[in-house]
C-alpha cells in the first residue's frame, strides 16, 4: 500500500453557491459536469477542486477560523490581470503581487476567509 499525494482538495464553505460563484465567476473556473451532493466540483488540472458543505460536527466558526495554518495555491495565466479583477470586485488582497520563485504572486481571502494564492506568469 503507497500513498502518491494529493489527488482531489476541498474546502467546507459556509454557503455553497457563493463560494461556488466566487471560484467561478472571480478566478474563473469551470464547474465539472458531475459532482456528490453538497458540493461543487470544479474542472482543474492536475487536481480536482471543489467547496462543499460542512461535514456533520464541523463548526466553521470556531477557533482561528477555516484554513488556518494551510496553504493552497492556484496556478494562473495572466496574474496581474486577475489580481486587478479581484481588486475591482472587491476582494480582499491578503498580500498583493510580488516577484517569486514561482512567477508573480498574490494573496487573497475568499469569502469563508480562506488565504489562497495565485501564482503565475504576468
Amino acid at each position: 500500500m503507497t500513498v502518491t499525494g494529493p489527488d482531489f482538495v476541498s474546502l467546507q464553505v459556509r454557503d455553497l453557491e457563493r463560494a461556488a460563484r466566487f471560484y467561478q465567476d472571480g478566478l474563473g473556473l469551470s464547474r465539472a459536469p458531475q459532482a456528490p451532493p453538497g458540493a461543487v466540483v470544479f474542472a482543474t488540472t492536475p487536481i480536482p477542486f471543489a467547496v462543499r458543505e460542512p461535514l456533520p460536527g464541523t463548526d466553521l466558526d470556531a477557533g482561528p477560523g477555516p484554513g488556518t495554518g494551510v496553504g493552497l495555491w492556484f496556478r494562473c495565466d495572466g496574474v496581474q490581470t486577475l489580481h486587478a479583477k479581484l481588486v475591482e470586485l472587491g476582494t480582499p488582497i491578503l498580500k498583493g503581487p510580488v516577484p517569486g520563485p514561482f512567477g508573480t504572486t498574490f494573496t487573497l481571502s475568499d469569502p469563508d476567509g480562506y488565504a489562497v494564492t495565485i501564482h503565475g506568469e504576468d
